[in-house]
């Protein structure tokens, strides 16, 4: 029987098992044996991570390629105007290359766990909240997202992977998912799965029809001219 496990990781804790520098890893929360992370959280940031033991099930939600939307809760500095949100929407040039468009807004503070420590607050410049959903995973992606706006990350906290969200789960707890609630999750992304490679599939063989009808006319072009040239 396929392992789902749900944890809502602290801040300052590692998205591994052991670590020998003695930092806290997930080991100190999780006392399930083989499961692993299906993608990675960074140490500075808090929220949803995915163990499994199936590996298909892993790639299936840590493969880009897969498209499954992450949806995080970030704290920021200024309040980010229409200009800037829209940025985020159509994309944001980063050093490894333009971000996929997001969905992003503002949103009221949540309701959550206090941090430990406290993220460091200006008097002088407010801070506000936004939502941000993005199917891509790059490194430290969503800091540098903000940052690219003028508005650098206070706080990042992951919500949710697709269906499955933190709900319910206070800070360093987990929870393993029922085998009905897991079974419909994975139905429910094999299912956009393969409606994405269908959709390919159905855009390559129109694409290679199209090119087919572009080469037969060609040709029929071709040999109408050779006739003619051969009549005159």
């Amino acid at each position: 029987m396929t392992k789902l496990i749900l944890f809502n990781k602290p801040y300052d804790v590692l998205t591994q098992f052991t670590d020998e520098a003695g930092r806290k890893t997930l080991k100190d929360f999780i006392d399930v044996t083989d499961v692993y992370p299906a993608g990675r959280l960074d140490r500075d940031s808090e929220g949803l991570v995915l163990l499994t033991d199936s590996g298909s099930l892993q790639h299936q939600i840590s493969d880009p390629k897969h498209k499954l939307e992450k949806t995080y809760w970030v704290q920021v500095e200024n309040i980010p105007d229409e200009t800037a949100l829209n940025n985020l929407r159509h994309g944001v040039e980063l050093k490894d290359g333009l971000t996929r468009p997001a969905k992003v807004q503002l949103i009221v503070p949540p309701d959550i766990w206090l941090r430990t420590p406290p993220i460091r607050e200006r008097q002088s410049i407010p801070t506000q909240w936004i939502q941000l959903k993005i199917t891509e995973g790059k490194n430290r992606q969503v800091r540098r997202m903000t940052a690219a706006i003028g508005h650098p990350t206070l706080r990042l906290i992951r919500y949710a992977i697709g269906d499955w969200t933190i709900d319910g789960l206070a800070s360093g707890e987990w929870q393993a998912v029922s085998d009905e609630s897991m079974i419909k999750s994975i139905d429910d992304l094999d299912t956009k799965n393969h409606s994405r490679r269908s959709n390919r599939t159905r855009k390559s063989f129109s694409d290679g029809r199209r090119r087919n009808r572009r080469q037969d006319a060609t040709q029929s072009t071709s040999r109408t001219s050779r006739v003619r040239r051969k009549s005159d």
